[in-house]
C-alpha cells in the first residue's frame, strides 16, 4: 500500500527512495510540525522533554514497545497525546532505526504549537512491527471469531495501553488523545471503538477506512497498480521484536518511466515475477482478491465505529492520491453510530498528509493563495486538542465541517457534509464534444466512440515518472485531450461561477465490443486562454515547477475509474454482452471546487489510466491471472441520445 507514511521519526530512509508512493510517504513522515525550513523547528525537543521507553503488556501477554516523552517542567499535569504506528516508534538516524532514550526525533507531535504547549507525547509500535511482540495483520479485523496466537484487536490494545500509562507515567491529568496520519490514522480510528473513558479526543488523519472501496488498493474495482507496487517493494513482513532493516529496500525498475516498465510485462503474473518472494508476500493477496470478498469486508473499519466517546476531528486532503475516501467514510460512520459524539471534518487542498509538513500554499502549478496547512495546525488542530485534553475554551468553536473551496481559494464552514443548500444537477454530453445542463435533443448519431487498445493505454500523466507524483491530481490534461481514444466534452465559457460540492457521479450509457471494459471519467477545470503567469516559487516539499503560462490549462479536479464488470456488484463480476447498451452509475469522489467565471467545465472519458490503474484486458477474465492473448482491442461507445443521455451528476451550490 502506498499509503501510509512511515513513522513520524523515520524520514531518512524513505527520502532516499525513488517511487512516488514512498516519496509521498516520506514527505508526510518528515515531520508532523511546521515547515522544515522554519528556524524555530531546528530546536531539539530534548531541551524540554525527557524520553522513556517501555514494553507495555497486553491482556494476552504480548508486550508493545512504547516511547514516552515527558515535559521536564513538572509544575503542572499534562495530558497524553499518542500515535500508534507500523512504521517504527524509533528514530531514523545514521541510516537505520534507532531505539534508546538518547535518540530524539526532530519533532514530537502533530505540530509545534502542541509541542510548545506541553503534552506527554507517546508513540507505540503496533503488534508485530519493529520492537513490539505479537502478529501484525493488514488492517486489523475488528471482529474476528478466531484469533491466532499473537493477534490482537486495536481497541483492546489501546485500552490496555491507556490503563498502563495512567498508572505508570506520573504527572498526567488523566486525559488521553490519539492522532495519526495514513496507516496511523487507521489505528487512531480503530483505537477509539468502545473507547476507554480517558480517551477524550481523537484525530484520524488520512485514515484508511476500507482498502477496497476507494482508498489505497482499489478504486471502482480497478487495482491501483503503480502506488501499491512501489509501497510493497519496501514494506515487508518482520520477525519481531526487531529494530528493522538498516536500509529500506529500493526497487530498481531499470527504466526511466513506470509506464514502460509495466507495459513491457503487461500481465499481473509477469509484473509480480519482477519482485522477490518476500516483496510479494503482502502485495499478492491484495491482487488475487480482486472482488469485494471476506478478505476485504473483514478489514473494513466503518461498520464497527460504535461506542466512540472521544471527540473526533477527522482530516483529509482534496488531492490525497492514497486515502481520499477514508476521511469521509470515518466521519460519516462516526456520525451514524454515535450521534451525540462531537464529530468534526476538515478537508483542505492537500496531498497525503500535506497539512502536517508544508505550508499548503500550492500544489504543482496550482496556487491556493494562502498557507492553508499553517492555518489548520494553528486555528483548528491546536485548539481542538487544547479544548478536549486541557479544557481550554477555544476563541471560536471548531466548525462541524471545515473545507477549503478550490478555485475561489477560501475556507468554508458547514453544519454537515455535503452542505444542505446544494442541489443535484446533471451536465449532459452533447454532439461535437459539447457539454451542458440541457438533455440532448433527438437526432444525430446519438453516440461517440473510440477504439481502446490495452497495449497502447492512456497514461495518467504527460511526463515520465517511476512513482506516483503528488501533483497528478491537479495535473494538466491537455496531453490526454488530443488522443483519439479519449472522448472530450466541454462547456461554453461560464458567465458566472459554478460551485460544486460533494460526490461526483457519472451517469453513463455505454456499450463495448469486448466482454469487459474500464470507464475512466475525469472532471476538469479549463482555464481561459488569457491567464496571468504565476511567479516562480519554491517552498519546502511543495516545489513549484518553473513558472508556466496557465492559459488553456486543463486542471484535473477529480477522476476515477469503474471496472465495468463490477457495474452491478463488487462481489459478483458480470461480463458485458458485446454491443449491448448498458447503464452505468458510479461515484468518482468528493469535491469542493468553484469553476470561475470565464473558465470552462470539461469531462474526459477513456478506458485506461496507466499505470496508475492496472490494465483491463477487455475480455471477461480473472485479471490477476490473465494471459497476454486476453488483452484485446475493443470499440467503446458512449451514448448521448434521449432516453440514454450520458452525463455527470454534480451537487451545485445556489448562486449568490
Amino acid at each position: 500500500m502506498i499509503r501510509r507514511p512511515i513513522s513520524l521519526f523515520a524520514l531518512g530512509a524513505l527520502l532516499a527512495c525513488g517511487t512516488g508512493a514512498q516519496a509521498a510517504a516520506a514527505a508526510v513522515a518528515a515531520t508532523a510540525a511546521a515547515d522544515a525550513d522554519a528556524p524555530a523547528q531546528k530546536r531539539s525537543p530534548r531541551e524540554a522533554y525527557t524520553k522513556y521507553e517501555y514494553r507495555i503488556p497486553m491482556r494476552d501477554g504480548a508486550k508493545l514497545f512504547t516511547t514516552v516523552y515527558v515535559p521536564k517542567d513538572a509544575s503542572r499535569p499534562y495530558p497524553f497525546l499518542m500515535q500508534r504506528t507500523p512504521y517504527s516508534a524509533g528514530v531514523f538516524a545514521q541510516g537505520e532505526q534507532r531505539y534508546g532514550v538518547d535518540w530524539f526525533p526532530e519533532a514530537l507531535g502533530p505540530s509545534r504549537e502542541l509541542e510548545d504547549a506541553g503534552y506527554i507525547f507517546v508513540t507505540q509500535d503496533v503488534r508485530g512491527r519493529y520492537m513490539s511482540e505479537g502478529s501484525w495483520q493488514e488492517m486489523t479485523p475488528h471482529a474476528k471469531a478466531m484469533r491466532a496466537k499473537g493477534e490482537g484487536q486495536e481497541s483492546e490494545d489501546m485500552h490496555d495501553t491507556v490503563e498502563w500509562l495512567l498508572k505508570h507515567v506520573p504527572n498526567n491529568n488523566g486525559r488521553v488523545g490519539i492522532w495519526g496520519i495514513s496507516y496511523p490514522g487507521f489505528y487512531a480510528a480503530a483505537s477509539v471503538i468502545d473507547s476507554h473513558p480517558a480517551i477524550k479526543a481523537a484525530s484520524p488523519q488520512a485514515p484508511i477506512a476500507d482498502l477496497y472501496m476507494g482508498d489505497d488498493s482499489y478504486h471502482g474495482g480497478a487495482f491501483m497498480l503503480a502506488a501499491n507496487f512501489g509501497f510493497y517493494s519496501s514494506f515487508l513482513p518482520q520477525q519481531n521484536p526487531t529494530p528493522g532493516n538498516k536500509e529500506r529496500s529500493r526497487f530498481e525498475y531499470g527504466e526511466t518511466d513506470a509506464y514502460d516498465f509495466f507495459l513491457k510485462r503487461l500481465t499481473m503474473p509477469n509484473i509480480l515475477a519482477s519482485l522477490s518472494a518476500e516483496q510479494r508476500t503482502l502485495l499478492e493477496p491484495t491482487i488475487v482478491h480482486d472482488t469485494y470478498d471476506e478478505f476485504w469486508r473483514s478489514r473494513a473499519i466503518t461498520p464497527h465505529m460504535k461506542n466512540v466517546k472521544a471527540a473526533m476531528l477527522t482530516v483529509g486532503g482534496w488531492f490525497d492520491a492514497e486515502d481520499p475516501a477514508g476521511p469521509f467514510a470515518i466521519y460519516k460512520a462516526v456520525g451514524k453510530h454515535n450521534p451525540s459524539t462531537p464529530n468534526a471534518l476538515v478537508i483542505g487542498p492537500w496531498v497525503h498528509g500535506g497539512w502536517a509538513r508544508s505550508d499548503g500554499a500550492r500544489l504543482g502549478h496550482v496556487s491556493f493563495d494562502a498557507k492553508t496547512s499553517e492555518y489548520f495546525r494553528r486555528e483548528i488542530q491546536f485548539p481542538f486538542f487544547e479544548q478536549h485534553l486541557k479544557g481550554v475554551k477555544p476563541a471560536r468553536p471548531v466548525p462541524a465541517v471545515s473545507v477549503f473551496e478550490t478555485g475561489t481559494n477560501v475556507w468554508r464552514s458547514y453544519a454537515a457534509w455535503p452542505p444542505a443548500p446544494a442541489r443535484a444537477r446533471t451536465l449532459y454530453f452533447g454532439p461535437n464534444g459539447t457539454l451542458g445542463w440541457q438533455q440532448p435533443a433527438a437526432g444525430g448519431a446519438g453516440f461517440d466512440e473510440y477504439v481502446a487498445d490495452p497495449r497502447k493505454p492512456v497514461p495518467y500523466i504527460g511526463y515520465p515518472s517511476l512513482g506516483v507524483p503528488r501533483e497528478y491530481m491537479v495535473s494538466d490534461q491537455r496531453f490526454a485531450a488530443t488522443r483519439p481514444d479519449v472522448l472530450v466534452y466541454q462547456s461554453e465559457v461560464l458567465e458566472e461561477d459554478v460551485t460544486v460540492v460533494g460526490p461526483v457521479l457519472p451517469r453513463l450509457f455505454v456499450s463495448t465490443t469486448g466482454t469487459d471494459a474500464d470507464w475512466v471519467v475525469k472532471l476538469i477545470d479549463v482555464y481561459p486562454n488569457a491567464y496571468p503567469t504565476p511567479a516562480a516559487e519554491r517552498k519546502g516539499n511543495d516545489v513549484a515547477p518553473p513558472a508556466l503560462n496557465l492559459g488553456g490549462y486543463q486542471q484535473l479536479v477529480r477522476g476515477n475509474p469503474l471496472r465495468g464488470k463490477f457495474r452491478h456488484s463488487f462481489e459478483k463480476p458480470e461480463a458485458f454482452v458485446p454491443g449491448r447498451q448498458e447503464a452505468l452509475s458510479f461515484d468518482i469522489g468528493e469535491v469542493n471546487h468553484t469553476f470561475r467565471r470565464g473558465h470552462r467545465i470539461m469531462v474526459q472519458v477513456q478506458s485506461s489510466w496507466f499505470p496508475l490503474v492496472d490494465l483491463n484486458p477487455q475480455t471477461f477474465t480473472h485479471i490477476p491471472s490473465a494471459k497476454p492473448e486476453d488483452f484485446r482491442k475493443a470499440t467503446q461507445r458512449v451514448y448521448r441520445a434521449p432516453g440514454a443521455a450520458s452525463g455527470l451528476q454534480l451537487m451545485v451550490m445556489p448562486a449568490n
